[in-house]
This record gives structure tokens, sequence and C-alpha cells, in this order.
């Protein structure tokens, strides 16, 4: 039952960073890119229309991770505390930045809100991918100094860096060189999958220039990869061990190299839903890819003294994951009909759709 569970929230958070993912991505294209008043409001609509909706997924996991695994839930959402204000916030000014953009008339205003909505988006995906860094890196359980564990073994607390800067302190932080890097693949790939979105959804002025941008960031993406698993092996010796020992696992990072190799005959793919399935798979592959390594530890611990957080030792109860199973079926059925009606409401080009009046 614990797998079962293990399994259907990892297909939840990616789902979640597929669908809110273009919206990141779409508010990082609107930041660098959108010159025209017009590719401003376009780009802004193919966010806005849809945002609200796509984190219904975000709730969704957050509700599964303390119905399943109520110890893990409560271990990261205090040891992780000041990352997740911030998160907060952000997502706050994300969402009031798309919907206050046309209800002011004045360009300043307007000016504010757009920036609001694309600097928000990216430091969404920076820390979003940091996160995924942290996860993969393993944190300091029981916050042990000079041997000795100052918490329980499950619980923890990180800065949001330390004064070394390194993954490789006894006492990381949140941010350090290698989060960042996640960070950064995180940024790269959700902007790659945000200008495929814009393609798919608009007809802006920039979607003949933004095939060209996505084959630059696909050559930076391929690069940063191979990088960070290099330096992966580097802050956690073991971390590839389960693709070893557990070959059929390999299927997800074949997802992943299916959509990173795709990208590049980006120019040459004739509809543009291939371009957006391709950057699909590569949140869908980077996310399970990554959790697959990690199984059936759900975080890792970087001191000798405490151990990991597994799908085991943070699980409810057999009964209370029966039971969820019954609710679960339930409010999957209304997400799937919500999500369904939402997009059959939002087929094709978003250009003519009102937003924000």
């Amino acid at each position: 039952m614990e797998t079962f569970w293990f399994i259907i929230i990892a297909i939840v958070l990616a789902v979640f960073f597929i669908l809110d993912g273009y919206d990141f991505g779409a508010g990082i294209i609107h930041l660098f890119l959108a010159k025209t008043e017009n590719d401003k409001e376009l780009i802004a609509k193919s966010a806005g229309l849809f945002w609200d909706s796509n984190e219904v997924w975000l709730v969704a996991a957050g509700g599964m991770l303390f119905m399943a695994f109520p110890t893990f839930y409560a271990s990261v959402f205090s040891g992780f505390y000041l990352p997740l204000i911030i998160v907060l916030w952000l997502i706050i000014f994300r969402a009031i930045g798309l919907e206050f953009r046309g209800q002011f008339h004045f360009q300043m205003w307007k000016d504010i809100w757009d920036k609001s909505f694309g600097v928000s988006s990216l430091l969404l995906a920076l820390f979003f991918g940091i996160a995924l860094g942290n996860i993969v890196r393993g944190v300091n359980l029981g916050g042990v100094e000079n041997g000795v564990s100052i918490y329980e073994g499950h619980y923890f607390f990180l800065p949001l860096w330390d004064s070394s800067f390194s993954p490789l302190s006894e006492t990381p932080g949140i941010i350090d060189w290698f989060t960042i890097i996640i960070g950064l693949i995180s940024v790269v790939t959700l902007a790659i999958h945000g200008a495929n979105w814009i393609i798919l959804k608009t007809n802006s002025s920039i979607n003949g220039n933004l095939k060209n941008v996505i084959f630059k960031l696909n050559i930076a993406l391929a690069a940063l990869t191979l990088f960070s698993l290099a330096v992966w092996k580097t802050v956690s010796p073991n971390s590839l061990d389960n693709f070893a020992h557990k070959p059929y696992l390999l299927i997800f990072p074949i997802i992943y190299l299916t959509g990173l190799v795709g990208l590049f005959f980006i120019k040459k793919l004739k509809k543009d839903i291939h371009s957006f399935v391709l950057s699909s798979l590569l949140i869908l592959g980077g996310i399970t890819s990554s959790l697959a390594s990690l199984f059936p530890v759900i975080l890792p611990s970087v001191n000798s003294i405490n151990g990991p957080l597994t799908i085991y030792n943070t699980a409810s109860s057999e009964y209370g994951l029966s039971v969820a199973l019954n609710w679960g079926i339930i409010g999957f059925i209304l997400l799937f009909v919500y999500m369904i009606i939402q997009k059959r409401l939002m087929d094709g080009k978003v250009d003519k759709m009102d937003y924000g009046h």
C-alpha cells in the first residue's frame, strides 16, 4: 500500500509540474522576450486562463502527503518552513500579477504587475528546482551537531544557506552550489515548456523566434544535465545504484532523454503539440528519475546518526491508507471531471478569449 501511494503522489506531482510548469515557463518568456503590449497580453492570458485549475494538483499532492505519509509531511513542512513561506508569497504575487494587469489602464501599473508575474515565475521555477536538489542531496535529519541529535530523528531545520555553501557540509543549507545547479535545470526546462505552450496556445509575434530559443535552451539543458550527473556522483556516490540493481527503473531516464533528444529536432516538427509533448516528457522523466533513484527513501539523511525517511517509516497505518483509497477515488473523479470541462472550454488558441477585463 505504501508503494501504491508513493506512485500516485509521484504522478500527481509530475502532472502539477507539467501543467503549472507551462505557467512558470510562460512567465519566464514573458519577462525576457515579450516586448509589445499585444505579446505581453497574449502570454499572460495563456497562463492566466489556466493557473488556478493547474494549482489544484499541488493542493492534491499536499493533501495526499498528509494523508499517506504524515511523518514525512510534518518533517518537510517544518524543516523547509522558510523557503515554503517564500514560495507561498511568490505564488501570491504571480497570481495577482496575472489578475491585476488587466484591471489598471495605466502603463506604470501594467509594468509593475508584468514584472510581478515574470519575476515570481522565474523564482518559483528556481525554488522548486532547489527543493528537488535538497530531496536528492539529503538533509541533516535530527539536527546532528558533534555527533548528537538536537531534534527527534525525523525532524530537521535548514537555514537558507550555510557559510561553506557546500552540499558536503555537515550542516548544509537549502541553497548551495549543487541545489543551484538543479534549480537552473528547472528554470531552463520550464522555460522550454512555457515557450512550447505559448506556441501551442497563442499567435504571438514572437512564436517564430521561440523555436530558435527552445533549441538554444535545449543545448544548455543537455550540458547542465551531464554536469549535474557528474556532481551528483560527488555529492552522493550511491545516487545511481538503484538503476543498476533494478534495470526496469531505466524507463524513467529514457523518458527524459526522449524529450531532450526530440527537442533538438523542434524546427522540423510540423505540429505544435508534438514539441509540447516532448517538453512534458522532460518534466515527467526528470521528476520520476529523481524519485526512482531514491526509492524507497523519500528524504536521505546526510549524517550517520539518524537514518533516512522512507515510505515505510513515515507512512500512515494500513487502515488509514485503505480508507484514504476510497476517498481518493472520489476526489480523483471530481478532479478529472473539473479538468476535462476546463480544458474543453479553453480549447484552441486563446487570442480571442476574454481575460482580465
